[in-house]
């Protein structure tokens, strides 16, 4: 539960929503759910498997033992690093969006869009976030949640927001789902969600839409921010690698599809636009949640909620990385090593809060998630496959898999043969078309 809670998050909702809209729905779907299979949970596997069959919590100090125990290079270490600094990276922006998720709870629970045009609406988002002093309060409230829980250790914290947050969360998105389904038959937006999402036209498939996807699979599942690797190296001898790798990549792709029917039937039932991008999130829906007078408030109120129990479970899961690596390198307690790292996040943080153009261009925050989705975390997965397909002990291999040998060994083969290719492929694409193209 604590893996599926790491996993589903903002990236389901708010993330998945902005990219299937913007790049062609069915089409990018398809290519993700590749992704996913071919990609993301091979990764998944060998992250799981490098954090148990190595001796410390952190994943920089993992690779670095299972190297040498392999005989291989510490310098292995190094996709640590890149997958650790990664997730710290991503958490900082990640604290920001959360931060305008609360917002929006308390503007639905008060009733502050009633009444207001679409335009209205669009201004109300673009005020806040072109208002730093209006994010900023809400930026440290999210900030300090996370670090609080984190500081709590594994049991009282990352348990606790498993258990009790994660069911909630379930419970929400199906109601929301089935709500957005069954209302809007009659209106046809229902129809004309399910031919966006499930008909992919494949003529939008392109290398950017495939990057895109790639970069959604890999922010969404949370594979190349070794957040797994820790995770695996609290994963108990009886839990099955490769049947946990699988369970966790379907759930997460699952609650990605839910939230997609939870979103696009309202999108299409009140003619918005679906490739509005991050705007699709905080000003489309509202816009439709407006729409239904009274009771839009209650489902509004709702919907940001659900975000926000996404949110926490993820954010914890982001910083969980470097607060173990900090907690072990340096002889620190959990708690200590926590507020540590909690008080950098929010520092590095303040550049996507403060980092806001007139009219809501959010270029400091766009700037850290397109280098952390496209480079950092394909770049992670890359190595760490190339790392348990090709240079760890197989005897290793052999001890981790035990009991799921068939399932494993699948799997394996796609960590050597398939992974690594498509990865690859799609990385120097991305960085071509992010940084030297035009």
């Amino acid at each position: 539960m604590a893996a599926v809670g790491s996993s589903v998050g903002l990236g389901n909702l708010w993330r998945f929503s902005s990219e299937a809209g913007s790049n062609g729905g069915g089409a990018f779907i398809l290519i993700y759910l590749l992704a996913v299979v071919l990609v993301c949970i091979p990764v998944l596997m060998s992250e799981y498997l490098v954090g148990r069959a190595g001796l410390s919590a952190n994943a920089v100090d993992s690779v670095g033992e299972l190297a040498i125990k392999s005989k291989r290079t510490r310098n292995w270490g190094v996709l640590g690093w890149i997958g650790m600094v990664a997730g710290f990276l991503i958490v900082t922006f990640y604290c920001v969006v959360a931060a305008w998720v609360i917002r929006y709870i308390f503007k639905f629970l008060g009733n502050d869009f009633a009444g207001k045009t679409s335009d209205e609406v669009a201004d109300v988002f673009v005020n806040f976030i072109s208002t730093p002093m209006q994010v900023l309060p809400w930026f440290l409230i999210f900030a300090l949640i996370t670090t609080w829980l984190v500081s709590r250790g594994v049991n009282r914290g990352i348990e606790f927001a498993a258990k009790v947050l994660m069911p909630l969360f379930f419970v929400l998105l199906a109601g929301l789902a089935l709500f957005a389904l069954v209302s809007n038959i009659g209106n046809g937006g229902t129809a004309e969600a399910m031919a966006f999402l499930y008909s992919p036209d494949f003529s939008k498939i392109t290398p950017q839409v495939a990057n895109a996807a790639l970069g959604q699979a890999f922010f969404s599942v949370g594979v190349g921010s070794a957040i797994m690797i820790t995770y695996g190296s609290y994963l108990p001898q009886d839990i099955s690698i490769p049947k946990a790798s699988v369970l966790v990549g379907l759930v997460d792709t699952g609650v990605a599809l839910i939230a997609g029917l939870a979103i696009f039937p309202i999108v299409f039932a009140f003619g918005l636009e679906a490739s509005a991008g991050a705007g699709l999130f905080f000003i489309t829906l509202p816009n439709a949640f407006v729409s239904m007078g009274s009771l839009g408030t209650i489902i509004g109120a709702a919907f940001f909620f659900l975000a926000f129990f996404a949110a926490i479970t993820s954010s914890v899961s982001l910083l969980e990385p470097s607060v173990a690596f900090v907690s072990e390198r340096f002889k620190l307690t959990k708690a200590k090593a926590a507020w540590i790292m909690g008080a950098i996040m929010i520092l590095i943080g303040l550049i996507s809060v403060y980092g806001v153009r007139p009219g809501g261009d959010t270029f400091a925050l766009d700037a850290i998630d397109g280098f952390t989705g496209q480079v950092m975390l394909p770049l992670a997965g890359l190595l760490i496959v190339l790392f348990v397909g090709w240079r760890l002990d197989k005897a290793i291999i052999a001890e981790e898999f035990q009991g799921s040998e068939s399932l494993g060994k699948l799997l394996l083969l796609l960590t050597r043969f398939v992974a690594p290719i498509f990865v690859f492929i799609v990385l120097l694409s991305s960085i071509y078309t992010g940084y030297f193209a035009g």
